[in-house]
């Protein structure tokens, strides 16, 4: 089946991925722009899964003030350089969880943070568990996962603080 170059730049523009594995995904998928979509993002798993454990020194601070100024968060969001810091989908990702912390104020990043013995709902109280605030059918985790698909490099929430006036 021949791919076209539209087919590729589409799946490109959705997952980020390089042109050969867009190309590749559309050839095993005989086209389906859906199934290559599934098929890059687990094969992104993977990516994901091998740079987990790489040294996170890089990254940025990034704030969020709501409107009228009475909630706002601050996070620190790690990566690998300073090259992945500086780009635009890195501060892109760190000024949404920002927003995120802010409008849903979890209290850990992950289930590991939580004490023995609370008893929380870690979907509520751990940022990464929760349903992403502008895409509720991603959780923060897959969002952060496709970033680092698409940079290259692991992306790590090291800390995070949410302010509210009166709290």
């Amino acid at each position: 089946m021949d791919i076209s170059v539209e087919q590729i730049k589409a799946l490109r523009e959705q997952t980020g991925a390089g042109i050969l594995a867009c190309k590749e995904a559309l050839r095993k998928t005989r086209g389906n722009l859906d199934e290559a979509v599934a098929l890059l993002r687990a094969q992104g798993l993977v990516i994901v899964a091998k740079k987990a454990t790489r040294e996170t020194k890089d990254g940025v601070v990034e704030s969020y003030i709501h409107s009228g100024s009475r909630v706002g968060a601050l996070i620190e969001m790690n990566c690998e350089t300073d090259f992945v810091a500086r780009t635009e989908e890195f501060r892109a990702l760190a000024h949404s969880l920002a927003m995120q912390v802010a409008a849903m104020q979890p209290l850990y990043i992950n289930r590991e943070e939580i004490p023995s013995g609370e008893n929380v709902n870690p979907e509520e109280a751990c940022l990464l568990e929760q349903p992403f605030i502008k895409d509720s059918s991603k959780t923060v985790r897959d969002l952060i996962n496709e970033i680092v698909a698409k940079v290259g490099e692991n992306i790590r929430v090291r800390r995070f603080e949410r302010y509210s006036l009166g709290e």
